[in-house]
């Protein structure tokens, strides 16, 4: 199993507290808290500064305003967070608000780029550098300077308060550099003198600083990073649109039925036992049970299946789900955050708050980024001044050097793509418990499938009807159909089922259940015997030949035989068994494609496992297993050399499912399982399988070209900086360019179609 101890510690007797962090601007930020928070004997913290959100789990002695004292004391805010339910129609006071900060900066931005505008222009076109035109620059230049980087300014204070240097340290002290020096050049050298021009220019220019300005520098370093940020602010929250989306699937009123009154109350007053009416084309409230009606459910909100399923009293539905037919009423079993759309948003936001391997290095790259180069930013100062070099050329180095070295796309680099590869994958049907997840995913090579509700449907199926000579197979299934149907046995339901579907029944009287050996009742007159072969041959003799070759031919094929008769005779063999799903085959298909090996494992005996197989595409099957030995089977794959993901979906896989390198469930079975797994695949189709594969290594590919880009970026720019190869005004443009790209190449995730 994948060793994520570091991100997921034992909770035995910790509490696990959500907080909302504000004021966080970069990586660097998330460190800070992050470092704070582990300080607090016995808490271990992970904070994410794409989701702005801190996960801690601490022992019962540390309270929730202790966390928030501790993040408050690092220069930040701080507020617990609750679980969002589906039915909630409360506003997040965290969502307003960064929706007010998201316009605020907007407009920031906005005013500071036309301000800025003619600033650049120009300094970079001498032939407008009208008489003064050095003071109209100082005019525009200044709000945006003071105003427009407040945000800098008022968190490199902060930072430095608490002895700490973040990104905004850097932007702050690089653009009151520029500015403090062009201050210096107007009002004490010879820059504010009338007619004074200058050309803007790339590389270093050995001259008098005190008749250079660097306005442009500062207000445009100012805008572009702004703009960077506001990009960067909104892609994250377009990138957690999946789990809002969600969470927004879920119905917000819902009729209530009390005594016998429907009354119309909002979905979150909804209480389990509760009954409740759900009328064609309404959205089922909450998990429940049908109590009354019949009706067809449209899943595809959930499951992503189109075809609506039909349901009836004693069947469970699930909230969120649209009843496409006939009135139901519903008795309410899992409510607020215990429904399976609750759920699946929870692991969603597990998924984005967690920590890969790569992203715990980028955070702690980031940590210590910014003070390594301050001391850079200095030397360089020093050796050009050293160097003889006038000022104004150590100045733009150094400068430059603050400016280009802002972390934020290392620090972005791996938490935007997980934010919108593990949200995509929750539209797709795929719920990824961890980020973590995503680097054992990408080192699969064998698949390893149980047969019985993963590759098979799991439920019994009439496959075949075998008459007797002079017989009619629908005479036989009619009369075994209409006995069976007052049996509540599985094999019994599956007869009955097929036979209500060929036609209309007859009634059954006197019916009589022998256990262990069949059933039977009167129908239309005769008195119909169905049961276990050697139980209907010792009542009537030897079977017919043809009958006997049907029961051999599906006890080798593994599936169950059971044999009608009336008036003294054998008249037919019914064939029941487990059937392929229809897109089982496909699954393997894709598997193989992505370069994985399929082992078929059951409990089955060999030959019908080999038919299974053989229908599928599956060359290697292991059968005859006991639930305790899948275990074995796992283990010893893993000892070849494998990498080994398991599929399953009973309470018997549950082991084998945590003992696999990567566990996937499916969605449509049982609890245990899916909490014994890392994947979970909603819809119950196979084919998901294959697709949480694929995206998990697209993931990982963007965070990799992300860091790439991310460490190549800082490690060829900050030398050309320090060279003085770089006007200020450029490197501060590839920086906040640099940011974009990063949530850019992440949000082309969104885009990632299923294989099917």
């Amino acid at each position: 199993m994948t060793d994520v101890s570091a991100a997921r510690p034992a909770t035995g007797d910790l509490q696990r507290i959500e907080l909302g962090i504000g004021g966080m601007t970069c990586a660097s930020c998330a460190a800070r808290v992050e470092k704070r928070l582990n300080k607090l004997d016995g808490a271990t913290a992970t904070v994410n500064y794409a989701t702005e959100k801190a996960r801690v789990f601490v022992p019962p002695t540390i309270s929730t305003a202790a966390l928030i004292e501790a993040v408050e004391k690092a220069g930040y805010t701080a507020h617990e967070l609750n679980v969002p339910t589906p039915s909630s129609d409360a506003v997040d006071p965290a969502d307003v608000e960064r929706e007010r900060d998201l316009k605020i900066l907007r407009n920031r931005v906005i005013i500071s780029a036309l301000l800025s505008l003619p600033v650049i222009v120009l300094a970079m076109v001498p032939a407008w550098q009208f008489t003064y035109w050095q003071w109209a620059s100082l005019v525009l230049a200044t709000p945006v300077v003071v105003w427009g980087a407040w945000p800098f300014h008022r968190a490199a204070w902060v930072n430095l308060r608490h002895g700490a240097a973040t990104m905004d340290t850097l932007i702050s002290l690089g653009t009151l550099a520029a500015f403090g020096w062009s201050l210096y050049a107007l009002f004490l050298g010879t820059a504010g003198m009338p007619g004074m021009t200058h050309e803007f220019e790339f590389t270093i220019a050995r001259g008098d600083g005190a008749a250079n300005i660097y306005l442009e520098v500062a207000a445009g370093v100012t805008t572009f990073v702004l703009a960077g940020r506001y990009f960067e602010l909104r892609a994250r929250r377009r990138a957690g649109d999946a789990l809002r989306a969600l969470l927004d699937l879920g119905a917000k009123e819902v009729t209530l039925l009390q005594g016998g009154v429907e009354l119309r109350v909002p979905a979150g007053d909804l209480r389990v036992g509760d009954e409740f009416v759900v009328r064609p084309g309404e959205k089922i409230a909450t998990d429940g049970v049908v109590t009354g009606g019949r009706s067809a459910v449209d899943n595809s909100m959930l499951t992503g299946e189109s075809v609506p399923v039909e349901v009836a009293e004693g069947d469970d539905v699930a909230g969120a789900t649209i009843n496409s037919g006939g009135r139901l009423v519903v008795r309410a079993t899992r409510v607020g955050a215990d429904t399976q759309l609750a759920q699946m948003a929870a692991l969603v936001e597990d998924a984005q708050n967690g920590k890969a391997q790569v992203q715990r290095l980028a955070d702690q790259i980031s940590g210590v980024f910014v003070p390594v180069v301050l001391g850079i930013a200095v030397a360089t100062l020093g050796f050009w001044l050293g160097t003889g070099s006038a000022p104004q050329v150590a100045f733009t180095a150094a400068v430059a050097v603050l400016i280009i070295a802002c972390p934020c796309a290392l620090g972005l680099a791996t938490p935007t793509a997980l934010l919108v590869g593990t949200g995509r994958g929750a539209q797709l049907g795929i719920l990824i418990k961890g980020p973590e997840v995503l680097e054992s995913t990408r080192r699969i090579d064998t698949v390893v499938l149980d047969k019985t509700g993963t590759v098979t449907t799991g439920r019994m199926t009439l496959l075949e009807t075998v008459p007797a000579a002079g017989e009619s197979a629908d005479d036989v299934l009619r009369m075994t159909g209409a006995v069976e149907h007052a049996s509540e046995h599985p094999i019994a339901r599956a007869v009955a089922r097929s036979a209500a579907e060929a036609g209309a029944l007859p009634q059954a009287h006197d019916f009589e259940n022998l256990e262990g050996r069949g059933v039977r009742a009167t129908v239309d007159g005769e008195l119909v015997a169905v049961g276990r072969p050697g139980w209907v041959a010792d009542e009537l003799g030897a079977l017919p030949a043809e009958l006997t070759d049907a029961i051999d031919a599906a006890h080798e094929a593994g599936r169950t035989a059971v044999v009608a008769a009336w008036d003294g005779r054998a008249r037919g063999v019914l064939v029941i068994g487990d059937t392929v799903k229809d897109t089982s085959a496909e699954a393997v298909r894709l598997f193989k494609r992505l370069g994985l090996t399929p082992v078929l494992l059951t409990g089955d005996n060999q030959r019908a496992a080999e038919q299974i197989a053989a229908q599928v595409g599956i060359d290697r099957v292991v059968a005859e297993v006991l639930p305790a030995d899948k275990v074995d089977v796992v283990t010893s794959l893993r000892a070849e050399g494998k990498v080994v993901a398991m599929v399953g979906d009973g309470v018997n896989d549950a082991a084998a499912l945590a003992a696999a390198d990567l566990g996937m469930a499916m969605g449509t079975g049982t609890d245990v399982a899916i909490e014994a797994s890392e994947i979970t695949l909603v819809r119950g189709d196979l084919r998901a399988a294959a697709d949480a594969v694929a995206l998990s290594r697209r993931t990982l590919r963007t965070i990799k070209g992300n860091l790439f880009w991310a460490f190549g970026y800082n490690v060829a720019a900050i030398p050309l900086a320090a060279a003085g190869l770089l006007n200020p005004m450029l490197a501060g443009a590839a920086m906040a360019f640099s940011s974009v790209f990063v949530v850019g190449n992440s949000l082309r995730l969104r885009r990632f179609r299923s294989l099917r």
